[in-house]
């Protein structure tokens, strides 16, 4: 397991743990971060992260995807 900020760009990911309070937990989920779920790095610009999930592109900065382990 390591936190998704490590996954290579293009590299596909299943998504084993959140980390974090709650509220944190809770808007990754609102967003499609959820367990089980696969991830792609789409690309990194500027400390955030392009991420595919659910079909949907979402950006995210580098503190929470620190908290997504794949």
């Amino acid at each position: 397991m390591m936190p998704l900020i490590m996954a290579k760009i293009g590299e596909t990911n299943f998504i084993k743990k959140i980390t974090g309070k709650d509220e944190v937990r809770r808007h990754l989920a609102e967003l499609g971060f959820v367990v089980g779920e696969s991830v792609t790095v789409v690309s990194e610009i500027g400390g955030n992260m392009i991420l595919s999930v659910k079909n949907s592109r979402i950006a995210l900065d580098k503190t929470l995807a620190i908290r997504i382990m794949v």
